[in-house]
């Protein structure tokens, strides 16, 4: 039997990665390049769409020139609520690409608020009012362009997340279509019917005849054309959002699963059995889709973790986040000293835009190693926030953590973080779980799974961390840091 070969492209906020994988998910060949980042203005954070598109090119012809090998389907994960808008016609880019992290619309949001909309948003779409999600971005761009408004309202112009610009690109100009889960985070998406809202399309002032078509998550979306070293005619079978594209690469199907994707902000989810609606900070959103339904999640997103991280390796004049944690080993605790990465306000589970980044507990014997000790503890506490919230509002026991993104691969880091939730932590040994989870949606589309028990039973590579802290420790520690998000919010 001839083996099948899947390719996944995951665009991430800083690289583009593509992957070749045989049908056990055992890499081939794989392949990267950076992308920029770009801060116009304090709290604004862009990219540019056709310097996105020639990373995903260039890092397709690397991987591919790398295996020659037959591709049966492509799928593709990408960052989540980051927006462009764009022509239809030509594939023209109408400014930039607005970045998740981008704070340009709090005013927008604010406004919002005002109105008194946070319950009404909330109850239709799982999620908070809040710049991170992509209609208030959408928005912006359409009062940005010339006549915006008046040209998408006459179809010329496409409104889209990452994955919708990487599609219509692959196919050449002839599909403009998203997945359930991207959808779910734009905050024009309801959660129930798994449609536009026209309601909320309304509240937003965006035009349907611009936003892509929604499909489950593992569909046929359109064929690829011929380019450089891709070839015509594939099917580009899987499309997500990459944080639900790592718990799908992770087999997280069960409920209880709970998996952190540990990138330049964090996020964690965990499956459910039915929508849930959290009144505590926590986001309701799709999972995944298939054709046969929609799985739903409950969702914490924390701002800025490995953010934090690049930070402080540029304030301390470190070459890189490795020597970062080198140097964090050299003190046995951060003395405490707290760092609360608020860089662009805190997200969940306390959603505070306005709230800022701050530095507390500093004594003159306070030195750069207990800096750098306290900014890798800001990463593993942040995460504690939303699992002990998660717990909760899931109803479910959360025994363990399955960890996976760029920090997961730092031993030091995964040891904390299991000291502080105190409960195992497994990281996954691929480095790429999210390109992952969308190549093994293009195999359920093509029928190379039989369904998600098939997926479950892959071969998987895990370290496992203990817990060592012991319980007062481990307080201690949490309670000094919910004392400095106390400080930080009553700054805010």
């Amino acid at each position: 039997m001839t083996e099948s070969y899947l390719l996944a492209i995951d665009q991430g906020t800083t690289n583009t990665k593509v992957i070749i994988v045989n049908s056990l998910g055992q890499d081939v060949a794989q392949a990267s390049r950076p992308v920029n980042i770009t801060f116009p203005k304090p709290a604004w954070v862009e990219q540019d769409a056709l310097q996105i598109w020639q990373s995903v090119r260039a890092a397709l012809d690397d991987c591919l020139t790398k295996a020659k090998v037959p591709i049966a389907a492509i799928g593709i994960s990408n960052q989540r609520e980051s927006v462009l808008l764009w022509e239809r016609s030509t594939g023209k880019p109408l400014g930039p690409v607005i970045s998740w992290q981008c704070r340009r619309s709090a005013e927008f949001c604010a406004g919002l608020e005002q109105k008194g909309l946070a319950d009404f948003l909330h109850k239709r779409t799982g999620l908070t009012i809040d710049p991170l999600f992509s209609a208030s971005k959408a928005r912006w761009l359409l009062d940005h362009s010339q006549e915006g408004q008046k040209r998408a309202e006459a179809g010329e112009l496409c409104i889209g997340t990452v994955d919708s610009w990487l599609l219509y690109k692959l196919t050449g100009h002839k599909a403009h279509k998203t997945d359930v889960t991207n959808a779910s985070r734009t905050q024009l998406f309801n959660l129930e019917s798994q449609s536009w809202d026209d309601d909320l399309l309304s509240i937003f002032g965006i035009p349907k005849v611009a936003l892509p078509e929604v499909l489950p998550s593992s569909s046929h979306f359109g064929e690829t054309v011929a380019l450089g070293e891709l070839a015509a005619g594939l099917p580009i079978a899987g499309m997500i959002g990459d944080s639900h594209g790592a718990l799908f690469g992770q087999a997280g199907f069960e409920r209880g699963s709970v998996k952190a994707t540990y990138g330049t902000g964090s996020s964690l989810m965990t499956p459910t059995e039915k929508l849930i609606s959290s009144d505590h900070g926590l986001s309701s959103t799709i999972a995944w889709g298939q054709k046969t339904g929609v799985t739903y999640a409950l969702e914490g997103n924390i701002s800025s973790t490995g953010a934090a991280v690049a930070w402080l390796v540029d304030l301390l004049g470190l070459e890189s986040p490795k020597a970062l944690t080198e140097l964090a080993q050299t003190v046995e605790s951060s003395e405490g000293v707290s760092f609360v990465p608020a860089f662009v306000g805190l997200g969940a589970p306390y959603w505070k835009d306005k709230a800022r980044g701050t530095i507390s507990g500093l004594t003159r014997g306070s030195s750069r190693a207990h800096m750098a000790r306290a900014g890798l503890e800001s990463i593993v506490f942040q995460i504690r926030d939303v699992f002990d919230l998660m717990a909760q509002e899931a109803q479910s026991e959360l025994n363990q953590l399955m960890a996976d993104g760029g920090a997961s691969s730092s031993d030091f880091l995964m040891q904390l973080q299991a000291d502080v939730l105190g409960v195992p932590v497994l990281r996954n040994r691929s480095e790429h779980l999210s390109a992952l989870g969308a190549a093994y949606l293009a195999g359920l589309e093509l029928g190379l799974y039989g369904g998600l028990e098939a997926i479950a039973a892959l071969p998987r590579e895990l370290d496992r961390f203990e817990p060592k802290l012991s319980e007062s420790s481990r307080k201690a520690a949490y309670d000094g840091w919910q004392a400095a998000i106390r400080r930080t919010l009553f700054e805010a």
